[in-house]
């Protein structure tokens, strides 16, 4: 997918869920560019359990429906019409792009911490709250890839 195509389907998204800021569409643009260089790697290189442009991994899917979503069952319809699913399966967000994308926004939204406004904040909030500190990505990475497949 095009940088353009995919900046407009997460803008698109994130207004459609009440959950849009240019602060967030950059840093799951960031993402998605860190994570599998905008859709080019849709299932984790080395056979690990990680799907989708945002390469999560199923385990955090299903604790995100389980313990955030199912007690915000407004926010679960918004995502449910939005990504034109009637149920939440970990396996869609391979190929579901929507679901990947609500997901993705998802998961930052419950960092307590707001999202930064710049490309060096947001690779820190990525390491540390999608990569994770024991993540093999760096914050060096996710400048090069978002000045590479993003600006």
């Amino acid at each position: 997918m095009n940088k353009v195509t995919i900046r407009n389907l997460i803008t698109s998204v994130l207004k459609e869920i009440g959950l849009y800021s240019d602060n967030a569409v950059n840093l799951l643009m960031g993402t998605a560019a860190q994570e599998s260089r905008l859709g080019k790697y849709r299932k984790q290189i080395g056979g690990g359990p990680a799907l989708g442009i945002f390469q999560m991994e199923p385990a955090t899917f299903n604790d995100i429906v389980n313990n955030y979503l199912r007690y915000k069952p407004e926010l679960a319809a918004k995502i449910e019409r939005a990504a034109r699913v009637s149920r939440f399966k970990a396996e869609d967000i391979e190929n579901n792009d929507l679901l990947a994308i609500c997901m993705a926004r998802v998961h930052y939204l419950r960092v307590k911490k707001a999202i930064p406004g710049d490309l060096e904040g947001w690779a820190t909030y990525w390491k540390r709250y999608y990569n994770t500190p024991l993540g093999k990505g760096t914050e060096e990475e996710f400048i090069a890839n978002y000045k590479k497949y993003v600006q």
